[in-house]
């Protein structure tokens, strides 16, 4: 199969693939760049990204705004002509204002998730940063388009569908993922009933049908094309054809590209993912309430048993979080996960983790996707 570039205004990426955000520090200026140099779409991942920082712990939102430039710097100096952007949770305290830090740094594109960015457009005003919104489901998109053109008169520029098996925090309740879990069997997360299995399939692939459509409805009115990506469980160049087949415009793919040379994590946080079987990859719930997926180690463990763990002093990073009711801190067990301190870490993972086996570049990745 023949792949064209990923287009959206005046941005082209050679390779249609966009890298996804991975937080906290699994995806920064070093993973972002190079992928942006091979010809796809680097993006780096704002949450938390100043957790390196001296000052992180007494004044968070100021070390992530200044670590923005300075990880885009990284990113832009690697891939001088490349396609860089940013994934910003709308779930962030401070949402705005790392949208603003983004722009200002010179992104090329925010793709924005975790909750519907409804008044994105606001934020970006006149800048032309391309505007990405993450989705899960028909009615979200359908959602997201009537709402931006009613109050800022603008459409999406790329859209981002978000399948159950991709990693992180899922936009799904988990009667959704269990659902798609029965019809699905190993298609999704560890269910070991695979004569299901392209029951299962189908039954997404609807979904994202009724999202092609309704964004081809938005394309019409608007008079331009509009690109749409699809992401969860892509891991090879079989799942990246299916995909196209579909008739999506590109796939973002974030599993494969952690078990990369380039890629920000520390090397244990890597082998964790060589060292992930099958049964290792579970369905967990964020202290947040959002569910997501991850390894089962010796963290999850206790955290499934009920134990709260101890956690640093409030760092200010999703709105919903009251720390004196959640379980453990996200941002503690994230940063765990970045540092390589893996049996203390929330060590979140796409579907198909378990699959990795060696530690490749980049430019590897991109060739086994895209290959004849």
């Amino acid at each position: 199969m023949d792949y064209k570039p990923l287009k959206t205004g005046n941005l082209t990426a050679k390779v249609p693939v966009i890298q996804g955000g991975m937080g906290i520090g699994i995806s920064l200026g070093n993973l972002a760049g190079t992928v942006a140099k091979v010809g796809g779409i680097g993006i780096i991942s704002a949450a938390q990204i100043g957790f390196k920082e001296a000052d992180f712990d007494q004044n968070p939102e100021k070390a992530n705004l200044r670590t923005i430039q300075k990880e885009y710097e990284k990113a832009r100096k690697i891939a001088p002509d490349g396609v860089i952007g940013f994934n910003i949770m709308v779930a962030m305290r401070h949402y705005e204002k790392y949208v603003e830090a983004a722009i200002q740094a010179g992104a090329d594109l925010i793709i924005s998730g975790a909750g519907l960015p409804m008044d994105l457009p606001k934020i970006a005003g006149a800048s032309q940063v391309k505007l990405a919104p993450i989705v899960s489901s028909e009615k979200s998109v359908r959602v997201i388009f009537r709402y931006w053109e009613k109050k800022y008169k603008r459409q999406p520029d790329l859209v981002v569908i978000e399948g159950p098996l991709a990693g992180g925090h899922l936009g799904f309740s988990v009667e959704e993922l269990e659902m798609y879990e029965e019809e699905c069997g190993n298609l999704c997360h560890g269910s070991v009933n695979s004569g299901s299995e392209n029951r299962g399939k189908k039954k997404y692939e609807d979904e994202v049908r009724k999202i092609l459509e309704t964004v081809k409805i938005y394309e019409e009115k608007c008079d331009h094309e509009i690109p749409v990506v699809l992401a969860g469980g892509i891991d090879d160049a079989s799942k990246v054809k299916e995909a196209f087949a579909l008739g999506v415009d590109g796939v973002q793919v974030a599993t494969r590209f952690v078990t990369t040379k380039e890629c920000d994590a520390d090397i244990r946080y890597k082998q964790a993912y060589l060292d992930a079987k099958k049964e290792d990859i579970v369905i967990v719930k964020s202290p947040v309430g959002m569910p997501g997926r991850a390894i089962l180690n010796t963290f999850q463990k206790k955290v499934r048993a009920g134990e709260k763990i101890p956690h640093s002093p409030c760092h200010g990073c999703l709105h919903k979080c009251n720390p004196a009711e959640i379980p453990y801190c996200i941002t503690d067990a994230l940063i765990h996960a970045a540092k390589g301190e893996v049996e203390d870490a929330l060590l979140f993972c796409g579907a198909n983790a378990y699959k990795a086996t060696k530690i490749e570049t980049v430019e590897e990745v991109i060739q086994d996707l895209f290959k004849a």
